[in-house]
């Protein structure tokens, strides 16, 4: 007596997955990757690495020998340098510079990449000319959806704010004396943070996949932000361990090197070759830590699409009468399936 099989159950989705599926898209494309983190993400984690230093050599010229020493033995003249002026119109310049760089070069990476592992993941040919081709139609729409994103923040921010501002003022209406310094203020303040830091964190997580969803959906504003929210429903955890772990290793790099690159960048600039292997060392590494982060990314909203039962039905509509490669094939013997209308 033959028995009906049991339904199966939902594919479980977890970090492990996600990581494996970039590693083999990224490795398939190799050189095409490559390029792009040449050309979007090396200088962006160059300047991460280096601004630091470029501000300290604005702000204070490199001294001589002679000038170090006096600066090392003398305190006083060391107090009086403290108390000048740090604030120039260099300094705000290079500021300025940095900040549009910044913008530009994330931007153009965050296009790039999504496209690239988009096709990349359905098996199609990935051609740099077309990646970067991308990058004029999904420029604007990220910059206005990132605009909307930071005026949420910044709305959440002044929120927090004015209701630290009435609280106090509301406990002075009511003749107790408050003083700014006083422990139950600094609780109050403590508290307030973790909760701000907290909801950021939240939109941070429900936001991961707002980008993705400009780049792929052609949508920007506050569509994205809400469609990101609804397709991380139940992967919540995921999003969040993605992003933990590569903020993580990012700061860990950032924070090993700028000691190093700091006092060794002032003390003997460009020539010191532990400077220039410093630099180099960690913004290769960065390079790469940003590559996958912006891979990842795109793999998850693929499979948060493929879980919701999205993906089926982009395969049957877009690949109708064709010979489909599915991306969840075995890299070296492919499953060939012929999607048809029924």
């Amino acid at each position: 007596m033959a028995t009906s099989p049991s339904p199966s159950r939902p594919p479980v989705l977890d970090v492990c997955t996600v990581f494996s599926e970039t590693k083999r898209i990224i490795n398939a494309h190799s050189r095409h990757f490559l390029a792009l983190s040449v050309l979007f993400i090396l200088p962006l984690s160059f300047s991460f690495v280096v601004f630091p230093t470029l501000q300290d050599l604005l702000i204070d010229p490199i001294p001589n020998n002679s000038q170090i020493f006096t600066a090392l033995t003398d305190f006083v003249p060391q107090l009086e340098l403290q108390d000048q002026p740090t604030v120039s119109a260099k300094t705000l310049f290079l500021a300025l510079a940095y900040s549009v760089l910044t913008f530009v070069f994330s931007l153009c990476a965050i296009g790039s990449i999504t496209y690239s592992v988009f096709h990349g993941f359905y098996g199609r040919p990935v051609k740099l000319v077309s990646a970067i081709k991308s990058i004029f139609f999904s420029f604007f729409p990220l910059l206005g959806t990132l605009i909307v994103a930071q005026i949420i923040v910044f709305a959440i921010a002044i929120l927090f704010a004015i209701f630290l501002f009435l609280v106090i003022t509301g406990i002075d209406f009511l003749g107790f004396e408050t003083d700014l310094s006083s422990p139950y203020v600094l609780v109050l303040f403590v508290i307030l943070m973790i909760v701000l830091i907290s909801v950021l964190l939240y939109l941070q997580t429900i936001w991961n996949l707002a980008f993705v969803v400009v780049v792929l959906e052609s949508s920007w504003g506050l569509q994205p932000l809400r469609r990101s929210g609804n397709l991380l429903k139940g992967m919540r955890r995921v999003a969040f361990s993605m992003m933990l772990f590569f903020v993580s290793f990012a700061a860990i790099s950032l924070l090993a090197s700028f000691s190093t690159v700091r006092v060794v960048g002032v003390s003997d600039g460009w020539k010191s070759w532990q400077f220039v292997v410093e630099i180099v060392g960690t913004s290769s590494f960065l390079t790469l830590v940003m590559l996958y982060n912006f891979a990842a990314n795109t793999v998850l909203y693929m499979y948060c699409k493929a879980i919701q039962g999205e993906l089926a039905f982009e395969i049957v509509e877009e690949f109708a009468r064709e010979y489909v490669c599915l991306p969840f094939d075995d890299e070296k013997v492919p499953h060939v399936v012929s999607v048809v209308y029924t």
